[in-house]
């Protein structure tokens, strides 16, 4: 139900290939970001290099609904809209937590272009 909503709200505007592509990466950043599992695989995005242990923010962590689309105001840039859920440290779950990561092209690699999540700013 939500993930037609999302869907019926911003229309599809990216060839298949890359939406699949930036949805994959999107779901694997947001679990990174929202765990504390996987943020080695985005050293651009998350400080690597620091010896201290991240302590997961969220449990019971799932996607509800996800989205890329080309951002409206930098049509070089992909926005990645994700509705999840998850308990936080206090136990409290709650649906319908919002995320957005903005990725941009990267050089071809093997023939396929790569997307970059870019930093919060």
């Amino acid at each position: 139900m939500i993930q037609r909503l999302v869907d019926s709200a911003w229309p599809r505007d990216l060839p298949e290939a890359d939406e699949q592509q930036l949805l994959a990466a999107g779901r694997r950043l947001l679990a990174a970001d929202a765990t504390g599992t996987g943020r080695a695989a985005f050293p651009a995005f998350f400080r690597t290099g620091e010896k201290t242990a991240v302590v997961p923010a969220f449990t019971r962590f799932r996607i509800q609904a996800a989205i890329a689309r080309t951002d409206p105001t930098r049509p070089d840039r992909v926005v990645v809209h994700l509705v999840w859920a998850g308990a936080d440290r206090g136990g409290t779950y709650t649906d319908g937590r919002q995320s957005d990561f903005t990725f941009t092209r990267t050089p071809l690699k093997n023939g396929a272009p790569a997307w970059m999540p870019l930093p919060p700013s």
